[in-house]
């Protein structure tokens, strides 16, 4: 039998209450393998928080996690370590008829993006031996094994686009859908998305820049099926104000448009990373 762990190390929590998630609540183990990173994938820690943030999704050795969209793996790798020989982490990414939709996607970057699908758990297996389960899956292909499995869905900064192509195919309805089938009865999902102000215009705001806002978030999970259990400031950047067509791209790691223009990159660093929501949803 798989271990979960009961005492959950975070800040008590309050129906759609706002938390903080201190330092002495975050488990030692947990502390341990966010410190035993590398000093590039460390250099981040600053505006992600990952100890705080998984600590606040009450996260626990020995669950079942999925990772929607685990791109290059820098949760992931907190992740596998954390959850242990006992655990399993899904990767789970966008649909296959998806990534043509990108305007800047070739035929080969379309085919290596399918392709890491079926590498997910080589590439958790390069980042520990700690005996983890790992299996790459998509929003469509859903092992029967994991349905109403899942004790955690994670999406940090996997949301914009799953919204931004909703009207032309649907994904954003398709993918929730997937996520409350994977979930336990218990399971929530952890959401840390690229936050845009309310009072911003809804031109824009449906994720092609990077951006969603707050309230439009939590509609769509209440939309398809989940409730609002806290929310967290633990990701804010009050310095990220973006204008009206601002994309989120421009501030750091991508830095896109000033790599090459020391005062704007400069401008961009002082900002830093974006200004994210954090919140907690469980299934109604």
């Amino acid at each position: 039998m798989r271990f979960v762990k009961t005492c959950i190390a975070v800040a008590a929590l309050s129906i759609a209450g706002t938390t903080t998630t201190l330092a002495s609540d975050i488990d030692p183990a947990l502390t341990a393998v966010v410190e035993a990173r590398s000093e590039a994938d460390r250099a981040r820690d600053g505006a992600r928080h990952p100890a705080e943030t998984i600590s606040f999704f009450q996260i626990a050795p020995g669950m079942i996690v999925a990772e929607a969209l685990p791109g290059s793996g820098w949760y992931t790798k907190i992740l596998a370590g954390y959850l242990g020989a006992e655990g399993t982490i899904y990767g789970v990414d966008y649909v296959a008829r998806m990534w043509p939709m990108f305007s800047f996607a070739t035929e080969e970057w379309v085919k290596k993006r399918i392709a890491a699908v079926n590498d997910f758990d080589n590439k958790v297996a390069g980042f520990t031996d700690n005996g983890i389960n790992a299996k790459g899956i998509t929003f469509n292909s859903l092992p029967e094994d994991a349905i109403g499995t899942v004790d955690r869905f994670l999406f940090v900064r996997a949301l914009h686009n799953l919204n931004r192509f909703e009207a032309k195919a649907g994904t954003r309805t398709q993918a929730l859908a997937s996520v409350r089938a994977m979930l336990a009865d218990d399971g929530m999902v952890g959401v840390v998305q690229h936050r845009l102000p309310e009072s911003a215009p809804a031109e824009g705001a449906d994720g092609s820049r990077g951006y969603l806002k707050q309230s439009d978030v939590i509609s769509m999970f209440e939309e398809a099926g989940f409730e609002l259990v806290a929310s967290s400031e633990i990701n804010a950047n009050p310095k990220d104000k973006p204008g009206a067509e601002d994309v989120v791209w421009r501030l750091p790691p991508s830095l896109r448009g000033s790599k090459d223009n020391p005062e704007q990159r400069a401008a961009m660093e002082a900002i830093g990373e974006s200004d994210r929501m954090t919140l907690l949803f469980k299934k109604k």
